[in-house]
């Protein structure tokens, strides 16, 4: 694609970082074909090829963001299904990311829809307030009918019965049950603690019994995805993990810095982009991009232990978009699950996205309610016992739409290899 940017505007990070995105783009539309929002809506402008057209010209003519451009980046789920597809190598991803910031920067939002991302941006970071906030909730519930969409949305994804805060979630170091061949951080997050905290536990337990001492590190947390990708500044959220981890790495060492919310993953592996000019902190945040690990990647590396139970039971598993479009880790997930036991199953259309992503189905609730419906209906046509996924948003998404028990799929591991039944087939 052709760009007509002059040397002031290059002089920016992202405006230059963005003409090289655009130059690879070379108009050929495979995109469209696997692009959820185009796949519902039937829009040029809500396929990435026309989001990318937008964002050139936002950019290129040095505009402020105008309602049309608003509406259509809004509605982006950043899956990255695009970036599968493309046979240029356009890094999407980078691409809205920095669309998203312009949008930040130059629009100014309804007062509701800015009250409300704010609201999100703070929030869920935090585990603790939103512990406050789910049980707030609980009482609201009842009135849900009475409520704008956009109210209504987060309170159905609200569990009805609130897990307790997990002793694992603190700083520690956790042992290696078996010898030990690794040492590991954790990333325990930051949604996925309050929403479902056995997650945590189940992956301590899962990687101590393969060999690995697991170290929670002081001052590490969330990994700052659902700020950066709401167009907010979540660079503080990284800049603690990067020194968190940095000081195991110099203290103790690490072999992986592994995480269990792929959406994580994909955000902590791109550490080294976000802080390439950085001059304090750039060459840190790719030491840790560089050994930054889903769990099924690392647990493939190092071999799963023979399962202790029986087995058989039918899975499906749902591959999560940051897991197969953000971190290209697809294999590995299925090859675990078959090896501890487990009859796995592909349901039809895997790469679409379920409607989750992030903040989405809060944001956006109509078009992810679409999508976890078309989600589900392909899951159910493949008649699962179990689903399994590698990513918190995804579990509560799909959970919301079918009676099938969706799991992590470090607790089905963790289940086969020795540990107990997941929560989530017990209730």
């Amino acid at each position: 694609m052709q760009t007509n940017f002059s040397l002031a505007q290059l002089a920016d990070p992202d405006v230059n970082a963005a003409e090289k995105i655009l130059r690879a783009c070379v108009h050929c539309g495979f995109c469209t074909a696997t692009c959820p929002t185009y796949v519902l809506l039937g829009d040029e402008l809500d396929s990435p090829r026309g989001r990318i057209y937008l964002i050139k010209d936002m950019l290129e003519n040095d505009r402020p963001a105008t309602p049309e451009v608003v509406k259509h980046v809004d509605r982006c789920l950043s899956c990255l299904s695009c970036m599968t597809t493309c046979p240029s190598g356009v890094n999407y991803m980078h691409l809205v990311d920095i669309g998203r910031r312009r949008i930040e920067d130059t629009y100014r939002r309804p007062w509701f829809d800015r009250v409300m991302r704010r609201a999100l941006g703070f929030v869920l970071p935090r585990p603790n307030l939103m512990r406050v906030a789910m049980a707030a909730a609980t009482f609201v519930r009842p009135f849900a009918g009475l409520l704008p969409e956009q109210l209504a949305a987060p309170l159905a994804l609200v569990p009805k019965t609130l897990p307790d805060a997990s002793p694992t979630d603190r700083p520690q170091v956790f042992s290696a049950a078996a010898t030990k061949t690794r040492r590991v951080a954790l990333m325990t997050g930051c949604a996925q603690k309050a929403l479902a905290p056995e997650i945590n536990e189940a992956t301590i337990r899962l990687l101590t019994r393969h060999g690995c001492e697991v170290v929670i590190a002081e001052g590490a947390g969330c990994c700052g995805a659902l700020n950066h990708h709401l167009g907010q500044d979540g660079h503080a959220f990284a800049r603690a993990n990067i020194l968190a981890w940095s000081r195991e790495i110099e203290t103790g060492g690490l072999d992986a810095v592994v995480i269990n919310a792929s959406g994580c993953g994909t955000t902590v592996k791109d550490y080294g982009f976000m802080f390439r000019d950085d001059p304090k902190l750039a060459a840190k945040a790719a030491a840790i991009a560089a050994i930054t690990r889903d769990v099924t990647e690392l647990l493939s590396e190092i071999g799963l232990k023979p399962p202790v139970r029986a087995g058989g039971e039918r899975v499906a598993y749902h591959s999560a978009c940051s897991l197969q479009h953000g971190q290209k880790v697809r294999a590995e997930p299925k090859a675990l699950l078959s090896a501890a036991g487990f009859a796995v199953v592909d349901p039809p259309e895997g790469h679409l996205c379920c409607g989750s992503a992030g903040t989405y189905n809060l944001l956006q609730p109509e078009i992810a309610s679409r999508l976890r419906d078309r989600k589900v209906a392909n899951i159910e046509s493949v008649a699962p016992e179990i689903v399994a996924a590698g990513n918190i948003g995804c579990i509560t998404q799909i959970a919301g739409g079918t009676t099938v028990p969706v799991v992590h799929t470090v607790e089905l591991l963790d289940w086969a290899t020795g540990g107990p039944k997941p929560r989530g087939l017990t209730a």
